[in-house]
C-alpha cells in the first residue's frame, strides 16, 4: 500500500493493522462491547487458550486478558490489555525454524489511546516460552522466503515532530528470527525497498524531484502544503539508514532547508542513536557545525 494512502488510513482509523486483520469470527475481546464473552479454543499437545474479560471489574487499562494453559490446567502464559485478540491467521506457523507451531496474540497496551498495540509471539515446544514482541506502529507482514524461513515485514515510524500524525514518516524493516531472537535483516531486501518494485519508493520519486525540493527550500519545512514533501524527505533518508547506506541518508537530509536543518537533524539523531549510534553520532556532529 503507497505511504499516502496508509498514512491517510492511520489519521482515520488510529488502529488500521488490526482493523485491516480482524475477521468476522475472531476469538477476542474488546474494552469497549458490552457482548464481550469468555472464549476458550483447544491447540495442540493438551494446551488450550482462553480469552475474555477481566476478572477485576475496577481494571481500566487491563480490560481483556488472554492466557494459555497446559493439559494439567496450569497458566503457561498470560496477556493483559485494554483490548487482546488471538490470532488464529497466524496462530500455527513456524517463525523459529524449529518446525513447530506458534501461538499469536496481539494486545493493546495503550489504555486506549489506539496508540500501542503489539504481536506477542509465544512458543510450546520444546517448553512454553516467549519468543519476541512485535509492536504496531504501523503495518507488520508475515511470509515466508524461498527456503520457506519466516520473513517479518514492519513499517516503523520515523522521527516525529516535523509532520503531523497523518504525514509521520515511514521505513521498511525486515526482521528474521535466528536462534528465537529477532534479527534486523534489512539489507537483504534494500534492492527491492528501493526500487521500483516498491510502491512507496515510487510515491517518493514523484515527490523528491529537484522541482519540489528546490520549492522546500523557498516555502520553508513549515508549511502545509511542503507536508507531503516533508514525509517523503524524512522517509526516504529513514529508509537508507536502514539499510544502512548513510551516506545517502546524509545526502537526502542535506536537501532540508538551511534554517533549520540543525534542528532537524540533531532530532533525526536522537530517533535512531540507539539502534545506530555511530551514524547517530555523526548526524548529530553535522548539524551542529550548522
Amino acid at each position: 500500500m503507497p505511504r499516502v494512502l496508509f498514512l491517510l488510513i492511520c489519521a482515520v482509523c488510529f488502529s488500521p493493522a488490526l482493523r485491516a486483520q480482524k475477521t468476522q469470527a475472531e476469538i477476542a475481546c474488546h474494552s469497549d462491547r458490552n457482548d464481550n464473552i469468555p472464549h476458550k479454543e483447544k491447540l495442540w499437545d493438551g494446551y488450550e487458550i482462553s480469552l475474555g474479560p477481566s476478572r477485576d471489574p475496577e481494571a481500566v487499562e487491563e480490560k481483556c486478558t488472554g492466557a494459555i494453559y497446559n493439559r494439567a490446567g496450569r497458566g503457561v502464559f498470560r496477556t493483559n490489555g485494554f483490548n487482546v485478540v488471538f490470532d488464529e491467521e497466524q496462530t500455527g506457523k513456524d517463525f523459529d525454524g524449529d518446525g513447530k507451531p506458534e501461538v499469536v496474540f496481539r494486545t493493546d497496551a495503550g489504555g486506549g489511546n489506539h496508540c500501542c498495540w503489539g504481536y506477542i509471539i509465544f512458543s510450546l515446544s520444546p517448553k512454553p516460552h516467549k519468543l519476541f514482541e512485535i509492536p504496531m506502529e504501523g503495518r507488520v507482514d508475515f511470509e515466508k522466503d524461498k527456503e520457506g524461513k519466516m520473513v517479518i515485514w514492519k513499517r516503523t515510524a520515523g522521527p516525529y515532530g516535523f509532520t503531523s500524525m497523518a504525514r509521520t514518516p515511514f521505513a521498511e524493516k525486515v526482521l528474521r528470527v535466528t536462534e528465537g531472537k529477532l534479527v534486523d535483516a534489512t539489507p537483504e531486501f534494500c534492492g527491492k525497498i528501493l526500487s521500483g518494485e516498491s510502491e512507496d519508493y515510487q510515491a517518493d520519486q514523484l515527490l523528491l524531484t529537484l522541482e519540489n525540493l528546490k520549492k522546500l527550500e523557498t516555502t520553508g519545512t513549515t508549511d502545509w502544503n511542503s507536508e507531503q514533501i516533508v514525509s517523503a524527505l524524512l522517509s526516504r533518508a529513514l529508509q537508507y539508514v536502514f539499510c544502512r547506506r548513510f551516506d545517502e541518508a546524509m545526502k537526502e537530509l542535506d536537501f532540508w532547508p538551511e534554517d533549520d536543518r540543525r534542528k532537524m537533524k540533531i532530532g533525526f539523531a536522537d530517533a535512531i542513536r540507539e539502534d545506530y549510534p555511530e551514524f547517530a553520532a555523526k548526524l548529530r556532529e553535522s548539524g551542529e557545525k550548522k
